[in-house]
C-alpha cells in the first residue's frame, strides 16, 4: 500500500469520524426536555396558580353571600318577629333588607359567573393536564431512542479512533504532519487523480507530477498543494 493510500484511507476514517462526532453533539443536544415540553410545563403550573386564586375567590365570595344571607335573616326576624312596633322602624328594616336582597343578588349573579370560570378552567387544566402527559410519554420514548442512539455512535466513534491510531502507525510522523497541516488549511488534504485531473482545484496535472504519484510517491499538486492519490 502507497504512503498516498494510507494517507487517503485515513482521511476517510478523519471524514468518518467528524460526521459521527457531528451526529452525536446534535443527539446530545436533543438530549434532555425539550422546550416545548418546559413550555407545557410552565403553561400547566401558571393555569394551575390562577386556579388556585380563583378557589380563594369563590370561597371569599361566597362567605360573603352567607354573611349577606345571615344579615338578612336577622332582619327579617326582626321584621316579622313583632318585637318592633314602631311603623317608621318597621319601614327602615324593610329598606336594609332590600338593600341587603339587592346586594345578596350581585353577590350571588359573581359567585355563579365565578363558578363558571373555575369550572372552565379546570376543564382547561384537565385538558392541558393530558396533552402534558401525552408529550412527556412521547419525550420519554425518544430520549430512550436518543441514549440508545448515542450509546452506538459513542461505540462507533471508540471503533473507529482505535482503526486511525493502527493506521498511524503505518504513516511516517512527517507524512502525518504535512496531511494535518494541509487538513487544516483546505479542509481536505487527500484528493484523487482521475483523467490526469486534480479532483481538489479540477485543474490538469503537468504529466511530472501524475507520473510521480502514478509511480506511488508522495506528491502535492503544484496548484492547489492537496496530495495526489491515484486510486
Amino acid at each position: 500500500m502507497t504512503l498516498a493510500k494510507r494517507l487517503y484511507e485515513l482521511q476517510q476514517i478523519d471524514m468518518e469520524i467528524q460526521k459521527k462526532q457531528e451526529t452525536l453533539d446534535d443527539v446530545s443536544r436533543q438530549l434532555g426536555e425539550s422546550e416545548a415540553l418546559l413550555g407545557a410545563k410552565t403553561e400547566l403550573l401558571a393555569e394551575e396558580e390562577h386556579l388556585a386564586r380563583m378557589d380563594k375567590q369563590q370561597r371569599d365570595v361566597e362567605w360573603e353571600v352567607e354573611d349577606l344571607r345571615g344579615s338578612i335573616a336577622r332582619l327579617n326576624e326582626k321584621l316579622y318577629g313583632g318585637k318592633v312596633k314602631n311603623p317608621k322602624e318597621l319601614l327602615s328594616l324593610e329598606q336594609e333588607v332590600e338593600i341587603f336582597k339587592v346586594k345578596l343578588r350581585q353577590k350571588e349573579d359573581s359567585l355563579l359567573d365565578l363558578m363558571a370560570e373555575v369550572e372552565a378552567m379546570r376543564d382547561e387544566i384537565e385538558l392541558d393536564t393530558g396533552r402534558l402527559r401525552k408529550l412527556e410519554g412521547e419525550w420519554q420514548q425518544e430520549q430512550g431512542i436518543l441514549a440508545q442512539k448515542r450509546t452506538e455512535i459513542e461505540s462507533q466513534l471508540s471503533d473507529l479512533s482505535q482503526k486511525r491510531q493502527t493506521l498511524t502507525f503505518e504513516i511516517s510522523s512527517q507524512a502525518l504532519e504535512l496531511y494535518d497541516g494541509i487538513r487544516l488549511r483546505k479542509g481536505q488534504a487527500v484528493v484523487k487523480v482521475e483523467q490526469g485531473m486534480c479532483q481538489g482545484c479540477r485543474l490538469t496535472l503537468p504529466m511530472s507530477e501524475w507520473q510521480q504519484a502514478r509511480a506511488g510517491t508522495l506528491v502535492q499538486c503544484s496548484s492547489c498543494g492537496r496530495i495526489l492519490y491515484l486510486g
